[in-house]
């Protein structure tokens, strides 16, 4: 049977009362100890405790989050995407406020989240945005554009590079953990490919995938604009909004 705590946090979720729950949730680390929260959310919904990660983050800390595995953290992060946010700002402020947590260790949680079904997708979602930035620092060990390049990498073809994921003496970084160390994308992506390229690999491969599903989509917008642009009277400037 689940804990009265557990019990009462999940009727709180279910009528909207996030703090409410976080809050008996808390309750119990102050009457029975850190630990005993920790073997409680073993009972608890992922869905639940997702519902109270997404509303608390860096800025407004919990003593959920503080306290989560990693394996339960991962039950919970891969449920995001119910959530329908595109932009998936809400996913990359939950899982940075949890792994690089003061006293967390990221593999921990990088490993949970890949083993999970759905982890690597939901490690996709977090780098959504930055894909060829990923691409880059794939090809070249480097983030930016013009910085220097590993030119060894460099020089391999994208099955050389792929294979050389998994060798330890051939994937060695070109820049240091120091140097990415901003507790966010950059450093996420650092991690997984020199300390979990399998992961890594299989994120790449998925951004990859969306990338080409969304170019017939570019490809047609390009095309209807170009349409408009030829059907429009020589000399006619655009139609200007009325707000």
């Amino acid at each position: 049977m689940s804990h009265p705590v557990l019990v009462r946090a999940e009727k709180l979720i279910r009528v909207g009362d996030i703090v409410g729950a976080e809050a008996a949730l808390a309750s119990l680390v102050d009457s029975d100890g850190d630990g005993a929260l920790v073997v409680a959310l073993d009972d608890f919904a992922a869905k639940d405790l997702l519902a109270i990660l997404r509303d608390f983050d860096s800025s407004k800390e919990s003593v959920v989050s503080l306290l989560v595995l990693p394996e339960q953290f991962a039950r919970a992060i891969v449920l995001e995407r119910r959530y329908g946010d595109a932009s998936h700002e809400r996913l990359r402020a939950i899982i940075n406020s949890v792994i690089f947590r003061a006293d967390s260790d990221p593999g921990e949680f990088i490993e949970a989240i890949g083993a999970v079904d759905g982890g690597c997708d939901a490690l996709a979602d977090y780098l959504c945005d930055r894909g060829e930035i990923v691409e880059h620092f794939f090809k070249t060990g480097t983030f930016g554009f013009f910085d220097d390049i590993d030119e060894a990498a460099a020089d391999l073809n994208d099955d050389e590079r792929l294979d050389e994921l998994s060798d330890p003496e051939a994937n060695r970084p070109f820049l240091s953990h120091s140097e990415v160390s901003d507790q966010d994308w950059m450093e996420l992506t650092w991690l997984l490919r020199y300390e979990h390229p399998e992961i890594f690999r299989d994120v790449l491969l998925i951004l990859r995938a969306r990338a080409r599903a969304e170019e017939p989509q570019l490809a047609s917008d390009e095309t209807a604009s170009r349409a408009n642009e030829q059907r429009r009277p020589p000399g006619e400037p655009e139609e200007e909004s009325a707000l």
